[in-house]
């Protein structure tokens, strides 16, 4: 952790600002649960995401579309539980503000006053402009993301790259600057271009967060579950593993059972 942040006591939308101002990058993990989102905070997080990618490393369906509001929320009240310093930002789930701007600030008002987090972040360019605009009105900070937004999957069609073809490149730069201008305070980028990430976070004056976007993005952010090796079969370029906690995780198991089945624990030194 640098000397200028690890003097903060809590990281806001302020504080993110002056990172990308003075050239500091920001670092963003996901978090779930109180036990690893306390380990985050401790260990210098920048943000914490709870992601709707809960949907896939918690509770394992394919997409992010089946996970719920009260879900979201659910999570996102045990992640503030655990945090000293780190800003915490919940993603509204698929469903919970696409219909219109209304059903958007009451999703975004829920998961401000149950959860108690800072911010949240919603997916999309022009098409939730309305929702956005209500949600800023109402004093709630909103992170914007393009570039491939996984609620979308299905009009997508694959994961692949987005972004590659000019037209779509232009419309990505018009909906970051669009999105600025509305007042989000920061911006994921996921799986686009690196040249067009560094085209659009220069551009900007609200700090840029990539996710397979290459180097040049004002900071990164991945699932923590894939950074620590605890999923296995997930394998994208842009993913560097730090730990394999799958293998380990795995191996110590094995180790317990071995020792219950022969009865060497708990053994004379480990009961009262």
């Amino acid at each position: 952790m640098s000397a200028s942040t690890s003097e903060i006591k809590r990281v806001t939308t302020h504080v993110i600002q002056a990172m990308k101002n003075r050239g500091e990058k920001i670092a963003m993990l996901t978090a779930y649960d109180y036990s690893m989102a306390r380990i985050l905070d401790d260990a210098g997080i920048d943000i914490l995401l709870v992601g709707d990618s809960a949907s896939n490393v918690m509770a394992g369906y394919e997409t992010t579309l089946p996970i719920t509001l009260d879900h979201m929320i659910y999570h996102a009240q045990s992640v503030v539980r655990a945090v000293k310093r780190c800003m915490v930002v919940v993603d509204l789930p698929f469903g919970s503000y696409q219909s219109n701007p209304e059903v958007a600030l009451s999703s975004a008002i829920r998961v401000m006053k149950e959860s108690g987090a800072h911010a949240i972040k919603l997916e999309g360019g022009s098409e939730v402009e309305e929702s956005i605009t209500r949600i800023l009105k109402a004093g709630i900070p909103v992170m914007g993301h393009l570039g491939l937004t996984p609620q979308s999957i299905y009009k997508f069609g694959t994961y692949t790259v987005r972004a590659k073809e000019e037209a779509e490149a232009l419309k990505l730069q018009e909906d970051a600057k669009l999105l600025q201008d509305l007042g989000c305070f920061a911006l994921v980028l996921e799986k686009i271009p690196a040249n067009l990430a560094g085209i659009v976070s220069k551009s900007l004056e609200i700090p840029t967060i990539g996710i397979g976007a290459g180097p040049d993005a004002d900071g990164q952010v991945l699932v923590t579950h894939d950074m620590l090796g605890i999923t296995k079969d997930f394998k994208p370029r842009f993913l560097r593993r730090y730990l394999e906690l799958y293998d380990a995780i795995n191996d110590a198991t094995q180790r317990y059972v071995a020792d219950v089945k022969r009865r060497d624990f708990p053994n004379e030194s480990e009961k009262y």
